[in-house]
């Protein structure tokens, strides 16, 4: 068992196509962590994740703030304790639309190797 603060993992930014966003790897396969990861995004007002697709699910709660979440062809309103599911292949991006950090716990499953 591994129990530990948040904070004690070092933010980074989560990479291209992404404005004001950085990402903390909570949950790894270098812990022991076999089947999934756990990240926490932390969205600054105005910014967003990438728009992207891949081959795998997500599950998302929000921890804090609101914003929307971007489909193909619709933007669904989110905000603090609601919970979004993103199946494979779906086109998504996250954006922050309020005025404080949106803080975002996802859930991914390790890619096959």
């Amino acid at each position: 068992m591994n129990i530990f603060p948040y904070t004690t993992v070092k933010p980074k930014d989560a990479g291209p196509q992404t404005s004001k966003t950085n990402v903390r790897w909570l949950i790894t396969k270098e812990m022991g962590a076999k089947n999934f990861a756990m990240r926490l995004f932390e969205i600054q007002p105005e910014g967003y994740t990438p728009l992207h697709t891949h081959d795998w699910e997500h599950e998302i709660f929000i921890l804090d703030g609101e914003g929307v979440a971007v489909s193909e062809n619709r933007e669904f309103s989110f905000q603090t304790g609601d919970v979004v599911f993103i199946p494979p292949n779906e086109l998504h991006q996250l954006k922050n639309t309020g005025t404080k950090t949106c803080k975002i716990i996802c859930l991914i499953p390790y890619k096959e190797t």
